[in-house]
């Protein structure tokens, strides 16, 4: 799916939906996920997420900067969401992106639907951000194929 503040791409996985939450949950594992390059480290890995949490990553592109993830979305096995927030002064311009990814039980796996979604985005920054759909598309594509590389492994 994509509209204008959203893009959304799935992957049948050929694996529960536990063991790929397992994943999602894990700020530590974000790493080993991601299909962009720009997660360098979690600030706070090796803990399981629960709802209202926060998190820290350091991410580079092109130049280094931190986030703070706020956890605003968990459903034990199908669904995680997270808010992406970044330090001033960038908070006042982009800041508040939503990632969410939501686990679906079909046979053969799970269907694992990966959604970007700008609404949540501080609105000075939006249309700028919009310019990134393509690419974050094609990156997302790229996170679900390492999901399912680490869960059938």
């Amino acid at each position: 799916m994509t509209n204008r503040d959203r893009v959304s791409v799935e992957r049948l996985v050929p694996a529960p939906p536990e063991r790929i939450f397992d994943l999602l949950v894990d700020p530590a594992r974000h790493l080993d996920i991601d299909g962009s390059g720009t997660v360098m480290r979690a600030r706070s890995g090796g803990r399981r997420l629960a709802l209202g949490d926060s998190f820290g990553m350091d991410m580079k592109l092109g130049a280094r900067y931190s986030t703070r993830n706020e956890v605003v979305e968990l459903v034990e096995n199908e669904r995680i969401a997270w808010r992406t927030l970044a330090p001033a002064p960038l908070s006042l311009l982009f800041t508040g992106r939503t990632w969410r990814y939501e686990l679906e039980p079909v046979d053969g796996g799970t269907l694992v639907r990966e959604t970007w979604d700008i609404s949540t985005e501080a609105w000075p920054g939006r249309p700028a951000v919009r310019r990134m759909a393509g690419t974050t598309r094609r990156n997302m594509e790229r996170t679900l194929a390492r999901i399912e590389e680490l869960v059938t492994a």
